[in-house]
């Protein structure tokens, strides 16, 4: 992936599942209870917590029930866990502010012999927490507006209903609580009775009068605008140059790392193009028929993160595959990923398909080597199929573009073959450090170096020594996961032997290699003629750090070993094979050209300007309601 590609990826850093809502709700109401301790001063310690889980923790609850509730039957999707999450950030906000008021008030007031006085002409008082809570309530209204919105997609008025429970409810007790009713000059009995119960609140809420709720009303009603101009503002060069919402870009990005949901997908599928991609087929079956190992390779990415689209592609073709399946990196970048893990199966029933017109032969050739400047070439034919694995090792490389890919297997067929499966070994790079991140573009002096290279790999196979070929294969799925930058397929190891010729083909369930394991790997395995060590370059890896790759995280030393291991076993596995390769077409929806670059690129500027544009407009929010409690 490219910098930019990779400064997006790398986000899922920062976001985390969603915990259960009753996780949420419980810290939620201990928080609350502490901040009562806190805050008010009673004569009961647990009087005063009582007072905070009233007062802070009961709007935080009925947020929480409530708003998924409303946001479903206005047709949202916020889900209970993610309700009560955002009501307990609006709580931590709410808690925060006052907090720093709380600090403001204290540190206006000098303590004699220990603090001059102040700059203020007048110590600030309770009329400054209360407003500063107001502020806060107006602040979580505006919070959770914005989050309604990119989650549900309600327009602004829609989501202000769900958006505003917990302010209200605040709000309402407030209302009760300070004798507001009092100023009003309305009600009787009844009404006094349930909604002017100051006498039960604490003496802080006695500064709060009907202008305040007013106030609010408005303090809310500029925060809207502001959310308004924010929306407007980062989703206008979406809709420009994608013809797609940022909106859905968030909601599909957090639900997919949060909650594992498939909202990305939908958001993909939108800015999708078809394209037709070959899918290729080496299998090799025993002399009773049965298969014992497919290598499949569809012209296609396997991204772009996690299992979204293509991203576990490798694991779903060996769940495929009768016998060990071998699915190696093909020749195409980013603007190949699948839109939606449904593509995959049209992938499969490409490959499945193929299967059904494979010609089975029983002579082979020895594996030839060819290079061309950075591209090193390793290739072995199956009658007039081949298979060709391509390097730019221990130079730096990443993905080779799909018409670089196309180019070379043609370069290659021209000498004579039929069938070319041509193999992205996928197994050096130095992640995302410096300018140059090594994919292989058309026209580049690299590009040609592979184009030539398969040429002459073409050339030699034709003149090559053949005979029956012997498979062995061997299989440990490894002590490491996805954290560790290997996925749930392992270490996969086949070894051909043509006569007294063998070649190893060792292929490593991860995304890349780190500089230079490629090489200790190749220097440890011994007894074969010819050895090449691959990647699928699966996206599992990369829901943890954008650039995961085998060796950053496990040891070197470790990793030899078990290969090592698994070449003696294919090699202890060895017997008579037939083999034969096919190829078919798939009509899939991928990202498209350029589409990959063009929505990074928007991404991280979002990020990157609109930090700078949401300080901006918080500020002028921040003035405009400093203007309304001066006047009111």
């Amino acid at each position: 992936m490219t910098q930019t590609q990779g400064d997006l990826a790398g986000l899922s850093r920062f976001i985390f599942r969603a915990p259960n809502w009753y996780s949420s709700l419980t810290f939620a109401l201990v928080i609350a209870a502490i901040t009562g301790v806190a805050v008010f001063d009673g004569r009961y310690v647990l009087g005063d917590a009582w007072e905070g889980i009233f007062f802070v923790g009961l709007p935080t609850v009925a947020a929480s029930v409530l708003t998924p509730y409303v946001d479903g039957r206005l047709g949202g999707q916020l889900t209970r866990n993610r309700a009560s999450l955002l009501a307990l950030t609006c709580e931590l906000v709410t808690i925060t502010v006052l907090m720093a008021a709380g600090v403001l008030v204290v540190a206006s007031h000098p303590l004699h012999g220990v603090m001059p006085a102040t700059l203020l002409t007048e110590p600030l008082g309770q009329q400054f927490v209360f407003d500063a809570l107001l502020l806060a309530l107006a602040s979580i209204f505006a919070i959770r507006l914005f989050v309604i919105v990119a989650v549900s997609r309600h327009s602004l008025p829609v989501a202000a209903i769900p958006a505003s429970i917990q302010t209200v409810a605040a709000a309402v007790l407030l209302f009760i609580y300070s004798g507001t009713l009092r100023f009003l000059e309305v009600g009787g009995p009844f009404l006094n009775s349930y909604l002017s119960r100051s006498e039960a609140a604490p003496p802080e809420l006695n500064v709060v009068g009907p202008q305040d709720f007013v106030v609010l009303a408005a303090v809310c009603l500029v925060y809207t605008g502001g959310v308004w101009l924010f929306l407007w503002a980062i989703d206008s060069p979406w809709r420009r140059s994608l013809d797609v919402s940022v909106l859905d870009f968030i909601r599909g990005f957090i639900g997919h790392i949060a909650e594992g949901t498939r909202e990305l997908e939908d958001f993909f599928e939108e800015i999708g193009e078809e394209a037709m991609v070959p899918v290729t087929v080496l299998v090799f079956r025993t002399e009773d028929g049965a298969e014992k190992a497919r290598f499949v390779l569809p012209m296609i990415h396997p991204g772009p993160m996690g299992e979204i689209g293509g991203g576990n592609l490798p694991e779903r073709v060996a769940h495929r595959a009768e016998g060990l399946a071998f699915p190696p990196h093909a020749t195409a970048g980013h603007d190949f990923n699948l839109v939606t893990e449904r593509e995959v199966d049209t992938i499969l029933d490409a490959a499945d398909a193929a299967v059904g017109e494979i010609e089975f032969t029983d002579e082979a050739t020895v594996s030839v080597r060819a290079s061309k400047g950075d591209a090193k070439l390793v290739g072995q034919a199956f009658g007039d199929d081949a298979l060709a694995v391509a390097t730019y090792a221990p130079e730096f490389a990443d993905d080779v573009e799909y018409a670089v890919g196309l180019s070379a297997a043609a370069e290659a067929r021209s000498a004579g073959l039929d069938d070319v499966m041509l193999v992205d070994a996928h197994n050096s790079n130095n992640g995302l450090d410096g300018a140059d991140l090594g994919h292989v573009t058309p026209g580049s002096e690299r590009s040609f170096d592979m184009i030539t290279g398969a040429g002459e790999v073409g050339k030699r196979l034709l003149d090559a020594e053949s005979g029956q070929p012997r498979l062995g294969v061997a299989w440990d799925e490894t002590p490491w996961d996805p954290e560790d930058g290997i996925g749930p397929l392992g270490i996969r190891v086949s070894v051909l032997e043509v006569g007294d010729h063998r070649t190893a083909y060792v292929l490593i369930d991860g995304n890349n290699m780190e500089p230079g394991l490629r090489g200790q790997l190749l220097d440890a395995i011994d007894g074969v003629d010819h050895a090449e060590v691959m990647t699928t370059d699966t996206h599992i890896v990369n829901t943890v750090e954008a650039d995961n790759q085998v060796g950053a995280a496990i040891d070197d030393e470790k990793l030899v070993a078990l290969v090592t291991e698994l070449v003696e076993q294919a090699t202890d596995d060895l017997e008579p094979v037939e083999a034969g390769m096919a190829e078919q077409r798939a009509r899939v929806t991928v990202f498209g050209n350029d589409r990959t670059e063009t929505l990074a690129s928007h991404a991280n500027a979002m990020i990157s300007m609109g930090a700078t544009l949401a300080a901006a407009v918080i500020v002028a929010v921040l003035a405009i309601s400093a203007f309304l409690f001066a006047i009111a």
